[in-house]
């Protein structure tokens, strides 16, 4: 019976594949058919990656999850667009448990006193067909500065797993942690920090 079923369930899977890639329509690239109105941050398919340099050896990654926030899109205007993003510190996660503890404490991010990292934009400027650089502040370590995040928008429709229309696109900057008083291990640690934010959006 247990090879029986064993065997039907490898004979349905390939069927299946194909049903739902038969579904799938791929998302558009085209910005200006993006829905207008507001949409709020997928967390289960939203990345935020951090990367600095370790002794002058690797760029070193980590990430933080359990994002939340929203974003505004107005009808091919997109100097108009708002996004927020809100960040959990202490969702820090590396290849180090022991490191993620210590990036949780007073002496990096203080994740007890700033519990949350916040970027909100200021304005938008299209640099591209499909990219922008997306003005704001960063709120960090109770510390805002201004910084400015390279957007790539990766395309827009109906996610077919929820129904749901959503919005893709990638964010990328630059920052010094030490301007948000961060500075433990500068330089053996790069005082620069690249920040990636791999960002779903749906809308409300």
């Amino acid at each position: 019976m247990r090879l029986f079923a064993l065997t039907t369930t490898a004979l349905l899977l390939p069927a299946c594949a194909q049903i739902v890639q038969a579904a799938w329509t791929p998302p558009s690239r085209d910005p200006a058919k993006v829905k207008p109105g507001t949409y709020a941050v997928e967390p289960t398919h939203t990345q935020v990656i951090f990367s600095v340099m370790h002794l002058g050896f690797t760029n070193y990654s980590g990430t933080f999850s359990g994002v939340s926030g929203s974003l505004s899109v107005v009808p091919n205007t997109p100097g108009a667009m708002a996004v927020s993003i809100t960040v959990p510190v202490s969702t820090v996660a590396t290849t180090s448990t022991k490191l993620d503890g210590e990036l949780k404490s007073a002496d990096w991010l203080d994740a007890a006193h700033y519990p949350t990292m916040v970027f909100r934009s200021t304005g938008v400027t299209q640099t591209g067909p499909d990219t922008a650089d997306v003005a704001g502040t960063l709120t960090l370590h109770g510390t805002t500065r201004p910084l400015t995040l390279h957007a790539t928008f990766n395309g827009s429709g109906v996610n077919m797993l929820d129904s749901k229309t959503t919005i893709g696109f990638q964010l990328s900057g630059v920052l010094r942690r030490s301007d948000f008083g961060v500075t433990k291990y500068v330089p053996l640690v790069s005082d620069e920090v690249r920040l990636t934010i791999a960002a779903a959006f749906e809308k409300s």
